[in-house]
């Protein structure tokens, strides 16, 4: 099995006791774990290896999380958690914006980092295809997931009128998404958009003019049923996910052009062109 097919992680912490947890819970979950307690080796570490998920401690000596972030997203798309004992928002949002997929604070439950984990692993990757999953973790898991459980659940609109979805393209307002390539393209340019980014926008773009809540975005962003529960920081992080995908589109929250809040309920496309 070649490196990209296996299922690698990078633990980046320099505390060496929640270094061997997080080390014990990815390989229960079935990755061959490299161990890391600096950005320094972890920047390099994810350079060598090319692994699907990377853990990184925010509080570490020389660079810290939010730096080595950075530099990791600069040639990396591992699935990227940041871990931190601070869970003040303004942490949140730079761990977010630094290019991090999800954020937990420690002390963290086991299960549900693990849970975290196998969530996003049932998302492609940059590139088209999911990462490769675990066969006793993922039989065990479809034994207790709901029948009809998927990322876009079946309420969502597969094809709407209001996008012009046709083919592999989704378009909405001339800005056009294909979910097999990965791509988003505006005026005929590739926009660089983080995998949560993507995702957000593929579930608006086939939801149509229905809203979206930011607890529904965040249990379909992470393939996860309803009694999963969403905390108030899931809920920023969808906030924070929105205004940087708003910002990369040019799209302003006041006058939108293709995303648009309805204010205490959520998000939805905005109304097709009528001229």
């Amino acid at each position: 099995m070649s490196t990209t097919e296996s299922r690698i992680a990078v633990v980046i912490e320099d505390d060496a006791d929640i270094r061997q947890l997080l080390a014990t819970v990815l390989e229960q979950a079935g990755f061959e774990t490299i161990l890391t307690g600096n950005g320094i080796d972890g920047v390099n570490a994810v350079r060598e290896h090319n692994p699907v998920i990377t853990t990184l401690d925010v509080s570490m000596p020389g660079i810290d999380g939010f730096e080595t972030a950075k530099r990791i997203r600069a040639f990396s798309s591992t699935y990227l958690i940041m871990l931190t004992a601070r869970a003040e928002e303004i942490d949140t949002l730079q761990g977010l914006e630094a290019g991090a997929d999800d954020y937990v604070t420690k002390p963290f439950r086991p299960r549900e980092l693990r849970a975290r984990i196998e969530a996003m692993l049932r998302r492609p990757r940059a590139g088209g295809a999911a990462a490769p999953v675990n066969e006793g973790t993922a039989r065990a898991e479809a034994a207790t997931e709901p029948v009809g459980a998927t990322a876009l659940d079946a309420n969502a609109v597969p094809v709407h009128e209001e996008t012009g979805v046709g083919g592999d393209w989704h378009e909405h307002r001339g800005l056009r998404l294909n979910s097999a390539e990965r791509r988003v393209r505006l005026n005929g340019d590739d926009l660089e958009l983080t995998r949560t980014e993507f995702n957000l926008l593929e579930v608006l773009l086939l939801s149509g003019r229905r809203v979206r809540s930011k607890t529904e975005l965040a249990e379909l962003l992470r393939d996860e049923d309803a009694a999963f529960y969403v905390s108030d920081a899931d809920k920023r992080a969808i906030e924070v996910h929105l205004a940087n995908l708003r910002r990369k589109l040019g799209d302003h929250p006041t006058s939108p052009r293709w995303i648009e809040t309805v204010r205490g309920v959520g998000y939805r496309l905005t109304a097709n062109d009528t001229h």
